[in-house]
Parts: structure tokens; sequence; C-alpha cells
């Protein structure tokens, strides 16, 4: 089954390419922000350390950036499945530019994920995506990191996390924080693939989404297909970004609620549920007007 067909979002991508008002933080690697199915596309680099653009095309972390990126916004007509091409895209490297890539998510520090956070809600971020690990958590780290969560909760700043690549039963201080959401990697028959995290935070309120064979962009002159939960973050982040567009005057904790199907019963699993974003459609179309 193709990805888009497996979560329910051809017939939202129908209604809308999304509005330029609804900003997408992208905390990852920079982006080839140049390539041909991104140009006209509603780019912004975020300040902070580093720039949004790749200085060296053929790292894992521009690599990275660019794929998840075309996920989001790259133009309707590429291979990449370009969820939202209408919405600003405020890039926000954190990742360096190093040639070295072993599948799994770059990394890095509490603090510098946190800042990335904060300077991302400044530049009037309504969501975040976020495939990253943690490297050298502290307790003190680790609160920073809390407390830029904590923010984004309070500002109304919906954030969505790849759950990691490590085939394991856990959270991290990303995961388990409640305001986030979890996003495991499945395959296109919704199973979970068998590199991706699982756990208790993922399953209360996380989704599931596609994390194998995604197609999007390259940086060598062609497409890429890639695995893993960076590859599934993007759908909830393009489905939530999608949704605001449509809906306007939609709260975060209503479109947060109405993505992850928190209205259905305590869940008691590890493994959360599909990506359903017709469902979540369906679900702010009782209570709001369609924009």
């Amino acid at each position: 089954m193709d990805p888009l067909d497996l979560v329910k979002l051809r017939p939202l991508m129908e209604l809308t390419n999304g509005r330029p008002e609804i900003s997408v933080g992208l905390i990852d690697g920079p982006v080839l922000i140049d390539h041909s199915d991104l140009a006209g596309a509603n780019i912004r680099e975020v300040s902070g350390k580093g720039d949004g653009a790749c200085a060296v095309a053929n790292s894992h972390a521009c690599m990275h950036g660019t794929f998840v990126a075309g996920i989001l916004s790259a133009k309707r007509t590429s291979p990449a499945p370009a969820l939202c091409p209408n919405c600003t895209l405020l890039v926000r490297p954190i990742f360096a530019e190093t040639t070295s890539g072993n599948g799994q998510m770059p990394s890095a520090t509490p603090d510098k994920l946190a800042a990335a956070i904060l300077d991302c809600i400044e530049a009037g971020a309504r969501v975040l995506n976020m495939s990253v690990a943690l490297n050298r958590p502290s307790s003190k780290s680790e609160r920073s990191l809390e407390e830029a969560l904590n923010l984004a909760a309070k500002r109304g700043v919906i954030v969505v996390a790849a759950a990691g690549n490590q085939g394991t039963i856990g959270s991290s201080a990303i995961t388990r924080h409640p305001w986030v959401i979890p996003v495991v990697a499945c395959d296109l028959s919704g199973r979970p693939i068998s590199q991706s995290n699982l756990g208790s935070s993922a399953g209360r309120r996380g989704l599931s989404a596609p994390g194998e064979e995604v197609t999007s962009l390259g940086t060598a002159g062609r497409p890429l297909t890639m695995a893993g939960t960076s590859v599934a973050a993007p759908f909830v982040t393009g489905t939530i970004a999608l949704l605001w567009s449509t809906f306007v005057t939609a709260m975060a904790t209503e479109v947060k609620r109405a993505v992850t199907q928190a209205y259905t019963p305590r869940r008691l699993t590890v493994v959360p549920p599909l990506l359903n974003a017709w469902t979540a459609y369906q679900a702010l179309a009782k209570t709001h007007p369609r924009r």
C-alpha cells in the first residue's frame, strides 16, 4: 500500500496544500534549499548556531534534513510525499555536517535541542518536527529540555518526535514528556518495523506512521528511499499542519486530541494506533468551520 493511502492522507491533501501562516519547525539537519523540488517553497532559516542551508550536500546531516523537508514541503509533483507545500518551513539545524551515517537518528545534547525548540517557538512555529536522539544527557540538561517542552505546551506549539531506531522498549526525556507526540515507524501493512522503539509513552500518547519504503528528496540529483522513525514523524507533523490549515480557529489541544485519537479508550499497549488523517479531519469538522 502507498504510505499516503495507509494513513488516509490523500483526501485531506486534496482539500488543501497548506497555508503560509502555518509554520512548521524542522529541528533536524540543514536542508538543500536550492533543490529543484523545493523551489518556490516557503522556507525560512531560523536564527541559531549553524546555517539552514547545506554546506556539504553529501553529508548525512544534509541528506537527513533534505529528506524530511521533502516529506513536508516538496512540490506536489515531486517523488516526495509533499504533504504541506504551502506551509512555511522553519529550518533549525542541530546536526553537524559529517559524512558518516550509521542508520540511526542523528543525535544532539539536551541543551542544544532545548535551544532549538526555543528558537522555533520564538520564530512562530505552530508545530515542531524532531527526529533526534539525545546524547550526553544529564539531570541538569534534561531539565532545560523539559522547560523548553513546557513552554511549547504553554504556547500551544505541538511537538512531534520520532520514537527512535534502537529496536527497544522504553522512552527518553523527549518522548516521555506529556505534551510530545511520539511516533513509531510501521511497514506498509501498519505493523511496527523491527528497528522502531516502542514504549508506554508511545502507546498512551503516540501514533504509528509509515516508516518503511518511503521515498523523498535526495541531495545527489535523485530521490532516496529510507526507513525509520525519522521518516515516520513528518507524516504526523504534516497531517497536523494540514488540519490547522483547514481549521484555522482550532486550539492546539483540539488538533492534538483529534490527530492522536485521544477520544478512544485509554491505551494499555506499547504500540500506538496508526495515524488516520481523515478521521482526525472528521473529528475537527464536527466543531469547527472549514477555511
